[in-house]
Protein backbone atom coordinates (compact mmCIF):
# COMPACT_ATOMS: atom_id res chain seq x y z
CA UNK A 1 0.00 0.00 0.00
CA UNK A 2 1.48 3.34 -1.02
CA UNK A 3 1.62 6.26 1.35
CA UNK A 4 -0.06 9.51 0.39
CA UNK A 5 2.26 12.46 0.19
CA UNK A 6 1.14 16.02 0.67
CA UNK A 7 2.91 18.76 -1.29
CA UNK A 8 4.12 20.47 1.87
CA UNK A 9 3.49 18.22 4.86
CA UNK A 10 5.12 14.88 4.07
CA UNK A 11 3.69 11.37 4.27
CA UNK A 12 0.81 10.22 6.49
CA UNK A 13 3.30 8.21 8.55
CA UNK A 14 5.49 11.25 9.07
CA UNK A 15 2.48 13.32 10.12
CA UNK A 16 1.41 10.62 12.55
CA UNK A 17 4.88 10.47 14.07
CA UNK A 18 4.93 14.25 14.43
CA UNK A 19 1.53 14.33 16.15
CA UNK A 20 2.60 11.55 18.53
CA UNK A 21 5.80 13.46 19.34
CA UNK A 22 3.84 16.66 20.06
CA UNK A 23 1.36 14.78 22.25
CA UNK A 24 4.15 13.13 24.23
CA UNK A 25 5.91 16.46 24.68
CA UNK A 26 2.68 18.04 25.94
CA UNK A 27 2.27 15.16 28.40
CA UNK A 28 5.80 15.74 29.73
CA UNK A 29 5.15 19.49 30.03
CA UNK A 30 1.85 18.83 31.82
CA UNK A 31 3.58 16.43 34.20
CA UNK A 32 6.30 18.97 34.99
CA UNK A 33 3.87 21.84 35.51
CA UNK A 34 1.70 19.83 37.92
CA UNK A 35 4.72 18.56 39.87
CA UNK A 36 6.07 22.09 40.26
CA UNK A 37 2.75 23.59 41.39
CA UNK A 38 2.13 24.22 45.07
CA UNK A 39 -1.58 23.51 44.66
CA UNK A 40 -4.14 22.13 42.20
CA UNK A 41 -4.25 23.79 38.78
CA UNK A 42 -7.34 24.45 36.68
CA UNK A 43 -7.61 23.85 32.92
CA UNK A 44 -7.27 27.60 32.33
CA UNK A 45 -4.04 27.69 34.36
CA UNK A 46 -2.58 24.66 32.57
CA UNK A 47 -3.42 25.61 28.97
CA UNK A 48 -0.86 28.47 28.52
CA UNK A 49 2.00 26.03 29.21
CA UNK A 50 1.01 23.71 26.36
CA UNK A 51 1.05 24.02 22.59
CA UNK A 52 -1.72 25.87 20.80
CA UNK A 53 -4.76 23.68 20.31
CA UNK A 54 -3.69 21.12 22.94
CA UNK A 55 -6.59 19.03 24.27
CA UNK A 56 -6.02 19.62 27.99
CA UNK A 57 -8.84 17.35 29.28
CA UNK A 58 -7.60 14.48 27.09
CA UNK A 59 -4.00 15.00 28.22
CA UNK A 60 -5.10 14.99 31.87
CA UNK A 61 -7.01 11.76 31.27
CA UNK A 62 -3.94 10.15 29.69
CA UNK A 63 -1.63 11.33 32.46
CA UNK A 64 -4.07 10.15 35.13
CA UNK A 65 -4.08 6.71 33.51
CA UNK A 66 -0.26 6.58 33.49
CA UNK A 67 -0.10 7.23 37.23
CA UNK A 68 -2.99 4.98 38.18
CA UNK A 69 -1.77 2.32 40.60
CA UNK A 70 1.50 4.12 41.37
CA UNK A 71 2.58 5.61 44.67
CA UNK A 72 1.59 9.04 43.41
CA UNK A 73 -1.72 9.62 41.63
CA UNK A 74 -3.10 12.45 39.56
CA UNK A 75 -6.33 13.51 41.25
CA UNK A 76 -9.04 16.09 40.75
CA UNK A 77 -9.78 18.60 43.49
CA UNK A 78 -12.80 20.72 42.58
CA UNK A 79 -11.88 22.47 39.33
CA UNK A 80 -8.17 21.75 39.77
CA UNK A 81 -5.76 18.84 39.25
CA UNK A 82 -2.74 17.83 41.33
CA UNK A 83 -0.39 14.95 42.14
CA UNK A 84 -1.03 13.43 45.55
CA UNK A 85 0.17 10.40 47.51
CA UNK A 86 -1.96 7.32 46.77
CA UNK A 87 -4.72 6.84 49.33
CA UNK A 88 -3.42 3.46 50.50
CA UNK A 89 0.06 4.89 51.18
CA UNK A 90 -0.85 8.06 53.03
CA UNK A 91 -0.13 6.40 56.37
CA UNK A 92 3.50 6.02 55.26
CA UNK A 93 4.04 9.48 53.89
CA UNK A 94 2.23 12.52 55.18
CA UNK A 95 2.87 16.08 54.19
CA UNK A 96 4.41 18.07 57.02
CA UNK A 97 2.33 21.18 57.59
CA UNK A 98 3.13 23.96 60.03
CA UNK A 99 -0.01 25.58 61.33
CA UNK A 100 0.53 29.00 62.85
CA UNK A 101 -2.81 28.64 64.64
CA UNK A 102 -4.58 25.46 65.72
CA UNK A 103 -8.25 25.34 64.76
CA UNK A 104 -10.46 25.49 67.83
CA UNK A 105 -13.44 23.20 68.31
CA UNK A 106 -15.69 26.15 67.48
CA UNK A 107 -13.83 26.75 64.21
CA UNK A 108 -14.11 23.07 63.27
CA UNK A 109 -17.84 23.12 63.99
CA UNK A 110 -18.32 26.25 61.88
CA UNK A 111 -16.26 24.73 59.06
CA UNK A 112 -18.38 21.57 59.09
CA UNK A 113 -21.62 23.58 59.01
CA UNK A 114 -20.39 25.73 56.13
CA UNK A 115 -19.27 22.62 54.21
CA UNK A 116 -22.66 20.92 54.48
CA UNK A 117 -24.98 23.95 54.40
CA UNK A 118 -23.26 26.20 51.86
CA UNK A 119 -24.09 28.74 50.72
CA UNK A 120 -24.82 29.89 54.26
CA UNK A 121 -24.66 33.08 56.31
CA UNK A 122 -23.17 33.67 59.73
CA UNK A 123 -26.66 33.89 61.25
CA UNK A 124 -27.61 30.56 59.68
CA UNK A 125 -24.42 28.95 61.04
CA UNK A 126 -25.26 30.25 64.51
CA UNK A 127 -28.80 28.89 64.22
CA UNK A 128 -27.45 25.41 63.47
CA UNK A 129 -24.85 25.56 66.27
CA UNK A 130 -27.27 27.08 68.77
CA UNK A 131 -24.64 29.57 69.95
CA UNK A 132 -23.14 32.79 68.67
CA UNK A 133 -20.00 32.53 66.52
CA UNK A 134 -17.40 35.26 66.85
CA UNK A 135 -16.27 37.04 63.70
CA UNK A 136 -12.74 35.91 64.50
CA UNK A 137 -13.72 32.29 63.89
CA UNK A 138 -14.72 33.11 60.32
CA UNK A 139 -11.53 35.17 59.89
CA UNK A 140 -9.40 32.17 60.90
CA UNK A 141 -11.20 29.87 58.46
CA UNK A 142 -10.71 32.35 55.64
CA UNK A 143 -7.04 32.71 56.52
CA UNK A 144 -6.58 28.96 56.13
CA UNK A 145 -7.91 29.30 52.59
CA UNK A 146 -10.66 26.72 53.24
CA UNK A 147 -13.59 29.17 53.36
CA UNK A 148 -14.49 32.00 50.99
CA UNK A 149 -17.10 34.70 50.60
CA UNK A 150 -19.58 33.75 47.86
CA UNK A 151 -22.02 36.65 47.62
CA UNK A 152 -24.74 38.43 49.57
CA UNK A 153 -28.11 36.97 50.52
CA UNK A 154 -31.14 38.78 49.10
CA UNK A 155 -32.62 39.37 52.54
CA UNK A 156 -32.76 42.45 54.81
CA UNK A 157 -29.23 43.49 55.71
CA UNK A 158 -27.82 41.54 52.74
CA UNK A 159 -25.55 39.27 54.84
CA UNK A 160 -22.58 37.68 53.10
CA UNK A 161 -22.78 34.00 52.20
CA UNK A 162 -19.93 31.56 52.80
CA UNK A 163 -18.72 28.49 50.95
CA UNK A 164 -15.68 26.22 50.89
CA UNK A 165 -12.77 26.37 48.43
CA UNK A 166 -10.80 23.94 46.28
CA UNK A 167 -8.09 24.17 48.95
CA UNK A 168 -10.61 22.70 51.41
CA UNK A 169 -11.26 19.79 49.03
CA UNK A 170 -7.52 19.27 48.51
CA UNK A 171 -6.70 19.26 52.23
CA UNK A 172 -9.37 16.71 53.05
CA UNK A 173 -8.76 14.57 49.96
CA UNK A 174 -12.13 15.22 48.28
CA UNK A 175 -12.71 15.43 44.55
CA UNK A 176 -15.95 17.36 45.07
CA UNK A 177 -18.47 18.18 47.80
CA UNK A 178 -20.38 15.08 46.72
CA UNK A 179 -17.59 13.10 48.44
CA UNK A 180 -18.41 14.53 51.88
CA UNK A 181 -19.42 11.74 54.29
CA UNK A 182 -23.09 10.81 54.03
CA UNK A 183 -25.58 9.92 56.74
CA UNK A 184 -24.51 6.30 57.20
CA UNK A 185 -20.80 7.19 57.18
CA UNK A 186 -21.33 9.86 59.83
CA UNK A 187 -23.30 7.40 61.97
CA UNK A 188 -20.61 4.74 61.54
CA UNK A 189 -17.93 7.19 62.66
CA UNK A 190 -19.96 7.99 65.78
CA UNK A 191 -20.48 11.59 64.71
CA UNK A 192 -24.27 11.24 64.59
CA UNK A 193 -26.65 9.42 66.89
CA UNK A 194 -28.07 6.16 65.56
CA UNK A 195 -31.42 7.21 67.06
CA UNK A 196 -32.01 10.16 64.77
CA UNK A 197 -35.57 10.79 63.54
CA UNK A 198 -36.37 8.82 60.36
CA UNK A 199 -36.96 12.10 58.53
CA UNK A 200 -33.43 13.40 59.27
CA UNK A 201 -31.36 14.14 56.16
CA UNK A 202 -27.77 15.32 55.80
CA UNK A 203 -27.86 18.71 54.00
CA UNK A 204 -26.81 18.84 50.35
CA UNK A 205 -24.12 21.52 49.89
CA UNK A 206 -24.07 23.72 46.80
CA UNK A 207 -20.83 25.15 45.40
CA UNK A 208 -21.94 26.25 41.93
CA UNK A 209 -22.52 29.79 40.66
CA UNK A 210 -24.52 32.27 42.68
CA UNK A 211 -28.04 31.06 43.38
CA UNK A 212 -31.21 33.05 42.74
CA UNK A 213 -31.21 34.22 46.38
CA UNK A 214 -27.62 35.53 46.19
CA UNK A 215 -26.26 38.80 44.79
CA UNK A 216 -22.62 39.34 43.74
CA UNK A 217 -20.24 40.70 46.35
CA UNK A 218 -19.95 44.45 46.66
CA UNK A 219 -16.74 46.37 46.03
CA UNK A 220 -14.57 46.10 49.12
CA UNK A 221 -16.12 42.83 50.29
CA UNK A 222 -12.95 40.79 49.64
CA UNK A 223 -11.39 39.74 52.94
CA UNK A 224 -14.34 41.05 54.94
CA UNK A 225 -15.85 38.23 57.01
CA UNK A 226 -18.44 40.42 58.74
CA UNK A 227 -22.14 40.35 57.86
Amino acid sequence: MSETVGPFFGTDAELGDERAEIAERNLRILEAVLFASAGPLTLAEIAPHLGQGADVPLLLEQLEARYRGRGVNLVRRGDGWAFRTADDLQFLLRREETESRQLSRAALEVLAIIAYHQPTTRAEVEEVRGVASGGGTFDVLMQTGWVRLRGRRRTPGRPVTYGTTDAFLDHFGLESLADLPGLEELKGAGLLSSRLPPSFQVPLPFDGPLRDDEDPLDDGDAGDAED
